[in-house]
């Protein structure tokens, strides 16, 4: 079984490499804890490149890990799940949408997106400790 810290370094390598968008990342490194198969997935979080609305709102690796949640926890508490993931992402990075993560507008970015992956694994792993 792969530490928290083992997905959340494979997540940023899927990233990094371009093999998958930030969703894709976050959900791929959970697969084995997902009933759902890999090209499911991957269609499934196919939308979330660049975050949802094309960076104008909720980053994809944040929509990735509040999917993995839903699976988790069978649905159940998930909208608090979610609230805590939200909040453990932001204090993380800085913030939840896409476009203030990438700095558009200002030119500083506040977390690379390979860091946003990371970042939200560790979240899940903080919320579902092993």
């Amino acid at each position: 079984m792969q530490s928290i810290d083992e997905r959340a370094a494979a997540a940023y390598e899927l990233k990094a490499t371009g093999k998958c968008n930030c969703s894709q990342s976050v959900v791929k490194v959970f697969q084995d804890k997902l009933p759902v198969g890999e090209d499911t997935l991957m269609k499934l979080t196919a939308g979330y490149a660049a975050g949802m609305g094309c960076m104008e709102s909720t980053c994809g690796a944040l929509i990735g890990a509040v999917m993995v949640a839903g699976i988790l926890t069978d649905g159940k508490a998930t909208p608090r799940i979610s609230k805590e993931l939200l909040q453990k992402f932001e204090a993380k990075c800085g913030a939840t949408i896409c476009k203030d993560l990438k700095g558009v507008g200002t030119g500083k970015p506040l977390c690379p997106c390979p860091e946003c992956v990371r970042n939200a694994v560790l979240a899940l792993g903080e919320v579902f400790p092993d």
